[in-house]
């Protein structure tokens, strides 16, 4: 439900119009200096309001620590974070109760819980609680440090976004959007290196299979494709197979993205994911009215994102890092008191 992970285990809750929204992560070793500067430089990269493209929706998105921190270190216990709503709209949403937006879960939530659940913003449904999954990659990326620390390789997580509407000039498909006066999809890649051999647990929790289910929490993603992907169904065996050079693993190619029989092989993690366009677009739509029983043109008010992709990498890093910390807090590789 909302929560994910074996061992470094995240619940996230909350809604986008509500008090705060925040998360809970229970596992975290114990001895982990945590401090607000931490998290501000990822905070930063999820925020719209100042990039072209995204919402001017901005929230200060300071961490509210809880429980689970004493004197700035993690002290083994749960760890909650808060972060509070205060650059809200909620009378944009009011008109909106009797039409369902296309695209987004009103409809389905709506039939789901019976009209009880929180419709402002989305609720519980919304992007806003992407900043939770933030926070749990920025605590995650400084586990994965420590392993660094006992003399291994540094692993390093790193996303960008390779296209915005079929353009890799990210500005052109920005202007596309924009004279069309309508919102955008995406691609996004996520790349790490450092990773030790054997990562992952078969049969359910394979690599791809842990990524794509924490993937696949980020609203708005429609597709996931690791190494070559889908491209894979148009090559020989002999051409995709990656060759073994030696007893690190390391391979001549990497068509597999650094995953074989679900096992990290010490190669380069790569994955990308399709991203729709903002389901939120100002062009004028069809949607079925509650009240009157009849569909009927509709358009959507408010601020949202032109193109969601631009907020997205920051995220995929941290979705990446917290399933990647899970598969070594399991494997021992990260002490439980560091």
């Amino acid at each position: 439900m909302n929560s994910f992970g074996r061992i470094f285990r995240i619940h996230i809750f909350g809604e986008s119009h509500g008090e705060s929204v925040g998360l809970n992560i229970d596992g975290c070793p114990a001895g982990l200096p945590i401090s607000l500067d931490d998290f501000m430089e990822d905070i930063k990269r999820r925020q719209g309001g100042s990039q072209k493209g995204t919402t001017p929706r901005k929230e200060d998105d300071l961490p509210i620590f809880k429980s689970g921190l004493f004197n700035g270190v993690t002290t083994g216990a749960p760890i909650t974070i808060l972060f509070e709503n205060n650059n809200t709209r909620s009378g944009d949403y009011e008109k909106l109760r009797a039409v369902p937006r296309p695209g987004h879960a009103d409809f389905t939530a709506h039939a789901k819980f019976g009209g009880y659940e929180d419709f402002r913003g989305g609720g519980h449904f919304s992007g806003r609680l992407t900043v939770a999954l933030v926070a749990a990659g920025v605590i995650a990326k400084k586990l994965l440090k420590t392993y660094h620390e006992i003399g291994a390789d540094e692993i390093d997580i790193q996303s960008t976004i390779l296209e915005i509407g079929g353009e890799k000039d990210l500005e052109k498909g920005l202007d596309k959007a924009i004279e069309a006066k309508d919102s955008i999809g995406g691609i996004v890649e996520c790349r790490v290196t450092g990773l030790p051999v054997g990562l992952g647990e078969h049969f359910f929790d394979s690599v791809e299979s842990l990524i794509s289910h924490a993937v696949f929490a980020i609203p708005a993603v429609r597709g996931i494709e690791f190494g070559t992907g889908f491209a894979a169904a148009k090559m020989f065996g002999v051409d995709h197979n990656d060759a073994i050079e030696g007893a690190n693993g390391k391979t001549t190619t990497n068509h597999a993205g650094g995953i074989v029989g679900g096992y990290t092989n010490g190669n380069e993690l790569v994955y990308r994911i399709a991203i729709k366009p903002t389901s939120s677009t100002p062009k004028e739509q069809q949607t079925w009215n509650w009240e009157t029983n009849e569909v009927e043109a509709f358009t959507v008010k408010g601020r949202h994102d032109l193109c969601i992709a631009l907020r997205v990498p920051v995220i995929l890093e941290a979705v990446t890092a917290m399933v990647l910390t899970d598969l070594m807090l399991i494997d021992q590789k990260i002490n439980r008191v560091l």
